[in-house]
Formats: structure tokens, C-alpha cells, sequence
């Protein structure tokens, strides 16, 4: 019988826990559930305990449900949510809450070690050089960042500080869980802003990064590539899973790195557009490079010799959330017991019978700031233009739209950087669910949308095809292209003019209303 690959993607909502061919076929998939804490002052916070009782919890009701497969599985491969921060001990226990990508407490602090007399976009000319030549990125002033959340903690929590033995990204985390070792790839430090990233087969920490970023380089891990076997799991873990012993974990790759992976967008400049709590529109790249202005630039990839264009958009599915839990369905007393359990498919079929502008009604999808194509945490969201003609449908359409306009106006930079026109863009995530999403995104890109079969299970895919590799099962040639297309949407010329119209007023309203929200958000 075929071998399996145990895939663990740990998103911001939860884990999703599979089993996935050599082939990348997932043949069952199971998802768990985390909660979010969101302190003042700009925090976002996980219990890094939660996330493993529920990877737990998610992996036994996998396997309960196909009996013989747990004996099958032939290596575990985790991915995770990016640019976060868990404190541990030497024992490898917490000593606090994660801080997640959204964290920007570590602002000032960020803004401290990138300051100086000469400024260019607020960094200090002398060392934004440093940093873009080493690492090919600098540390975002807006906090958000690893970097940024280890100087929080030793700021503010210096007890916490000294305690900690490492500081591991949530991927790198669950390994530790997985196998007792304390390690990190190559890829998934690279927001610590800290390694040489100049030879992309040797990365490695640098010295004058260490002074810059005041980091201590005995609380960060050794490094590895992300298709390298960290080690076998560790006996109780497989016992407690119902798993084979000594089977090997390998050291897998940050979500954004994975889902291109499951998107079978594996050679340079093939792009993928991912719409899940968050959105980012990527592709590898030959070479390294920075857009300073635009924050994001090209780091090392999973795929060893490739580096990988990196760039964000902090909320995409996540307003719709909000929309559904805040809006439409909020606890409060207003609340009815009416509530849909599933009430997503509902906005699709509001939205289709929507004419495409939403009565020019705009929606701008900073509910928690923005990395790209601007690095502005103080930038928020809103209904733009509203009349008394608006409906509650035109009110669902336009957050849809507005996510689009968010990936045109990425789309512009990304399109630049790899100096080509970007198309046949590849569609995971949440949001590729929706038939009319995909729609949307195509005519407000003017672009053709690949939706990805199966786009929820892109990163369990990605990691499970790149545990593939790296037990030798198959190659990123192999899998380049071959994960399968559900549909394909090819841009209304009908819709053009008027989301060019709606397109140039999204770019006006953040030009026009940033030094508002400035004021308004504590700039």
C-alpha cells in the first residue's frame, strides 16, 4: 500500500491536519479549531499550548477515521502561520502567549534600531543598506515582524526575556512538540532580519545583524532547510498519536512558502494569489531583490536555490468575519437566534445577483492595518460612499470587491518586480471556494484566475509534497503544474470600466484619508 505523509498546517483559526499521497493527493482531511486574543495596544495573541491540543485532538480524529492509515504514514511535515513569536524554556514549555504576525507592540522598538540622522522611508540610509544587501528586506516599522516582537518582550516582559532558552517561529514550534529539538529553516527566520541571505544554499546569522537588531544569538535556533529531516518523532508523541515510532519529521516551511507549494506553482514567476484570513500574491523568483517602497522583496525559498517574492496583505476572509461575527450576527442585544451555521455560501449567492460595483459603494479592507504595497499599521477599513440606495447585498458585495482591489493594487508592484505581466494566476485559500471571488478577482485584475482544486487544502498540499521530496518519494520538477484545476474565469470586459473607476477611487481614498487615520490611530 502506498506510504502517507502526515500534513499539519497551523493557520490563525486553527489547525487542518491530513494525509496526503506522495502525490499530493490529500485523501482526508481534519480541522481544528484556536482562539485569538487581541490585548490593546496593537496586540494579537495564541496559546501556544491550544495550538497542540488541538493538532492533537485534530490528528486522532484523522486517524480514528481511517483505520490502517496511521501505520502507513512515513513522515511528518508541518506548516504554519508566519512572522510569529513563542517564547520557550530549555524543557521547551511557553513561557507566555505567542505573539502572531499581526503583533505590532514592537514598533517602537524596531523603529529604534533602524533610525539614524540620514533617513530614507524613516530608516537610516547606513543601515537600510546593511540590511537590504545581507537579507534582501529590513525590519517593518510598523512592528509586525519577529524581530519586532522578541524586542517587545525583552522591553517589556525582561523576566520572560531571560527566561527564554529560544525564540521559534509557530512552525518551528511545532517541531519541537513533534521531535524535543529546538531548530529553525532557512526560510522561516528570515523576518528575524538576522542571516546573510546573499548565497542562498549557505544562509546563515551575520554578526553586524546581530548588533543591529540587539538580538542575543543563543535565544534563536540552528538553522536547516526546509527539506532536511530534523529528526525522528519523539517516542510519547507517537504513542499518544497512534503513530509508528521513530518516524521522521522533517523541518517544513512557513504557509505563505507551502501554499505555493500546493498551489503547483513551483517554478519561477508562476503566481499564486491566496485568500484566506489574510491575502498575499506570489511567486519564486531567480534572484534577490527589494522594494523598499513596497515593502517586500525576495528571501529564501523552501525549494532549495530559489528565492521566493514575500509580500502580505494583513485582511482578506477576515472581513468577511467580521462582517459576519460584528455586523450581521454580533452578540449583543440586537442578537437573534437566527443565526445561518453556514452563512458564507449565502454571501455568494447575494453577491452573484449583485451588478458588479456595488452602487459604487467601496470598501477598504484595513481592519488591522496593511504590509503591502504600503507598511502602515495605522491605516483602517471602512464603507466608502454610502447612500441611501445601499442594501445589505451591496454592502456583502463590496467587501468582496474590495479584497480585489487590495490584490490589483498589489499586483501593480509584484508585476514590476518580476518585470513581466503576471497571468493564469493560480487561486487558493478560503475565499478560491467561492466561484464568484474567483469572478470578482478576475475582472478587477483584468486577469485569468486558476481556481486550485481543493484551495482550502493548498499548504497540508504544499508540506505534504515537500515531505515528498525530501524523503526522495518525488521532485519540485514533478510537481510543477500538476496539482489539479478546478475552473477557470477569464476577465468580463463588460465589468471593466466600471472597477477601473472604483479601482482609482480605492487609490484615492488611502492617499487622501492617510494623515486621518494618523491622527485618529496614534501616529
Amino acid at each position: 500500500m502506498e506510504l502517507l505523509i502526515l500534513a499539519v498546517d497551523l493557520g490563525t483559526s486553527g489547525p487542518k491536519v491530513a494525509l496526503v499521497s506522495p502525490r499530493g493527493e490529500v485523501l482526508d482531511c481534519r480541522i481544528g479549531t484556536t482562539s485569538l486574543v487581541i490585548p490593546p495596544g496593537g496586540g494579537a495573541e495564541q496559546d501556544p499550548a491550544e495550538w497542540w491540543a488541538s493538532i492533537r485532538a485534530t490528528t486522532r480524529q484523522l486517524l480514528d477515521a481511517n483505520p490502517g492509515a496511521a501505520g502507513r504514514v512515513a513522515a511528518v511535515g508541518c506548516t504554519s502561520q508566519w512572522s510569529g513569536t513563542v517564547a520557550v524554556d530549555r524543557a521547551g514549555r511557553p513561557l507566555m502567549n505567542a505573539l502572531i504576525w499581526m503583533d505590532a507592540r514592537g514598533a517602537p522598538y524596531v523603529q529604534r534600531i533602524t533610525d539614524g540622522l540620514l533617513k530614507l522611508e524613516g530608516y537610516s540610509v547606513l543601515r537600510l543598506a546593511t540590511w537590504v544587501r545581507l537579507t534582501g528586506g529590513i525590519p517593518l516599522r510598523s512592528g509586525k515582524d519577529s524581530i519586532a516582537h522578541i524586542l517587545f518582550i525583552k522591553h517589556n516582559l525582561p523576566d520572560i526575556y531571560d527566561a527564554a532558552h529560544k525564540f521559534l517561529e509557530p512552525k518551528d514550534y511545532l517541531n519541537l512538540c513533534f521531535t524535543g529539538r529546538f531548530a529553525a529553516s532557512h526560510e522561516s527566520i528570515t523576518l528575524h532580519w538576522v542571516t546573510d541571505n546573499r548565497e542562498i544554499d549557505a544562509v546563515r546569522y551575520d554578526d553586524r545583524l546581530l548588533r543591529l537588531s540587539t538580538l542575543d544569538r543563543d535565544k534563536l535556533p540552528d538553522l536547516s532547510r526546509a527539506v532536511d529531516i530534523l529528526g525522528p518523532i519523539l517516542p510519547e508523541v507517537a504513542a499518544d498519536l497512534g503513530l509508528p515510532a521513530d518516524i521522521p519529521v522533517i523541518m517544513g516551511t512557513p504557509d505563505l512558502h507551502s501554499a505555493a507549494i500546493g498551489s503547483g506553482a513551483v517554478a519561477d514567476y508562476e503566481p499564486h494569489l491566496y485568500i484566506g484570513t489574510s491575502s498575499w500574491l506570489t511567486c519564486h523568483v531567480p534572484y534577490k531583490k527589494t522594494d523598499l517602497f513596497h515593502n517586500m522583496g525576495s528571501l529564501p525559498a523552501a525549494v532549495p536555490g530559489k528565492y521566493f517574492l514575500v509580500n502580505e496583505q494583513e485582511t482578506a476572509g477576515a472581513c468577511l468575519a467580521f462582517l459576519r461575527d460584528n455586523i450581521l450576527y454580533a452578540d449583543d442585544p440586537l442578537a437573534r437566534d437566527v443565526r445561518i451555521p453556514d452563512v458564507y455560501p449565502v454571501f455568494d449567492e447575494m453577491v452573484a445577483a449583485t451588478p458588479a460595483g456595488s452602487e459604487r459603494v467601496i470598501f477598504t479592507p484595513w481592519l488591522h492595518g496593511e504590509r503591502t504595497p504600503v507598511d502602515d499599521s495605522l491605516v483602517r477599513g471602512g464603507f466608502h460612499n454610502l447612500s441611501l440606495r445601499a442594501t445589505r447585498a451591496h454592502l456583502i458585495r463590496a467587501v468582496f470587491e474590495g479584497v480585489a482591489y487590495n490584490t490589483r493594487w498589489l499586483l501593480r508592484y509584484v508585476e514590476k518586480f518580476a518585470k513581466r505581466r503576471m497571468d493564469g494566476i493560480r487561486m487558493i485559500g478560503g475565499g478560491a471556494r467561492s466561484d464568484i471571488w474567483c469572478q470578482i478577482h478576475a475582472d478587477v485584475l483584468d486577469r485569468t484566475i486558476r481556481q486550485v482544486k481543493d484551495p482550502v487544502e493548498a499548504n497540508v498540499r504544499g508540506v505534504g509534497l515537500l515531505a515528498a521530496v525530501a524523503m526522495g518519494y518525488t521532485t519540485f520538477a514533478e510537481i510543477d503544474h500538476n496539482v489539479p484545476i478546478a475552473a477557470v474565469y477569464e476577465p468580463n470586459p463588460a465589468n471593466r470600466q466600471v472597477y477601473d473607476e472604483l479601482f482609482a477611487a480605492y487609490e484615492a481614498i488611502y492617499k487622501q484619508n492617510k494623515s486621518i487615520y494618523r491622527r485618529l490611530n496614534g501616529g
